[in-house]
């Protein structure tokens, strides 16, 4: 029996959803982190399950030929690049094991594997970033937080995010700590600043600035907000969102806006305005080939209607809009449905209507309208799609579905149920959005079978 302390020597055979390495001793699966695919490493055991185990590194016996020199300082606190000690190749193989093993292991699925879609750039891509803030010996510090706690990191450049928004976050904290405003701590509940929120168009270069607060400091950030504007010309909306709540949710339902209107930026050819609440993919270059991989899965006819649930800012359905003869779209957002009524106006697309309003319910009212899609894309949130909106989905016998996912897992859950009533698994395709984390988005079809 493994217990814990123990050091063995193994050799990592595979690599875990998460990104741990795996390996077995005394045929048991011991799971250890930061370890690449071909490591024979030496272990230290720190938790013992009833049929598995956690492992750190001691040292690394030999290395994999996928092993490559770390490029961020921060990386193991951080916890967010699980990939960053591995090649971008090795990432990518083993993000698509992630996408088909989900389908065929998980959900007991058959389908047709595309070729997996790697990103073209793998630093800098990121157009949102949520920073924590906290005190570190007086002083206010902002970061990440590190894994599996509310411990802030503090990290002065991210090799994900764009480079401005280390230099706006710089001038940021130096006026917080000069001016001495108090930052929010959440095990005593008292302090006012707890998030800064930034936004970035990909190709319009606009930016948007939100501070989280626990009350209204409107007044004591105008000098930092005049700053801002004046240091950065590209910055065209900073807002104020309060958030009084004993949570772990970073947004609350109270807006100010402090200077100028939401930033547009460009997706799949469309001027999209961005509300800061609104849904929009981080990685807008491998969005937009995402997108493409799934209008190309739905192959809409001249004349098909489109319904769009969990529809965000209307950024798919205006995307396959020119492709079909109407776009029905449903997001339980709001601001986020007035954003896609304006885009749909903003690029005079006349074809597409947005409804506020949970996925299932709301179109549950639009078919008993007489609402009859031939095409249903789904996008839901990492959890997946909720029982109602499954059964709407089928209810409304649509010739295909195409759904998007940020989780595999789920969306092969979501695909299982879809296949037991009616519709059968075409095609998955995964596309890495996000480089050298461990999360990846995949693509799937399915269409529904005769009879």
């Amino acid at each position: 029996m493994l217990a814990k302390n123990q050091l063995h020597t193994a050799q990592i055979t595979g690599l875990t959803s998460e990104g741990s390495g795996v390996c077995r001793v005394e045929e048991m699966a011991v799971f250890v982190p930061g370890t690449a695919v071909g490591d024979v490493v030496e272990l230290r055991i720190v938790k013992v399950m009833s049929r598995y185990a956690f492992g750190i590194v001691e040292r690394i016996v030999s290395a994999s030929p996928d092993r490559v020199e770390p490029d961020c300082p921060v990386y193991k606190k951080c916890g967010g690049c699980v990939y960053r000690h591995i090649s971008y190749e090795a990432e990518c193989r083993a993000k698509d094991t992630v996408v088909r093993d989900a389908f065929t292991r998980l959900g007991g699925l058959s389908p047709e594997f595309d070729s997996f879609i790697s990103a073209e750039e793998t630093c800098r891509y990121r157009n949102k970033a949520q920073f924590p803030l906290a005190l570190a010996d007086g002083k206010a510090v902002c970061g990440f937080y590190a894994p599996r706690s509310h411990r802030v990191v503090p990290v002065e450049d991210c090799p994900l995010q764009p480079e401005v928004f280390s230099q706006i976050m710089r001038l940021s904290m130096d006026f917080i700590n000069r001016k001495k405003l108090p930052v929010y701590d959440e095990r005593t509940h008292t302090g006012i600043l707890r998030h800064i929120y930034l936004r970035k168009g990909t190709y319009s270069g606009q930016i948007m600035v939100c501070f989280v607060v626990r009350k209204d400091i409107s007044q004591q950030l105008s000098p930092l907000v005049s700053a801002l504007a004046e240091e950065f010309p590209q910055i065209c909306d900073i807002e104020m969102n309060i958030n009084p709540k004993d949570t772990n949710v970073i947004l609350g339902r109270e807006w100010r806006t402090l200077h100028g209107s939401p930033i547009i930026d460009t997706m799949c050819g469309n001027k999209i305005m961005i509300s800061p609440p609104s849904f929009y993919q981080v990685n807008t270059v491998q969005a937009e080939r995402l997108y493409a991989k799934a209008l190309e899965l739905a192959d809409p006819a001249p004349g098909a209607v489109i319904a769009d649930l969990y529809c965000g800012a209307g950024t798919i359905g205006l995307s396959m809009a020119h492709r079909a003869a109407s776009v029905v779209g449903i997001e339980i957002v709001p601001e986020a449905v007035e954003d896609a009524r304006r885009n749909a106006s903003l690029n005079r697309i006349g074809n597409a209507e947005f409804y506020c309003g949970d996925a299932g319910e709301v179109f549950r009212e639009l078919r008993e309208k007489g609402c009859s899609p031939d095409i249903i894309l789904l996008d839901p949130p990492r959890k997946g799609c909720s029982q109602e909106t499954l059964e709407a989905v089928c209810q409304a016998t649509p010739e295909r579905i195409v759904m998007i996912s940020c989780d595999p897992s789920t969306a092969a859950r979501d695909a299982k149920w879809l296949a037991q009533h009616g519709y059968s698994p075409v095609k998955v395709c995964g596309v890495d959005l996000f480089p050298r984390t461990r999360h990846v988005e995949c693509v799937v079809s399915m269409s529904r079978e005769k009879g």
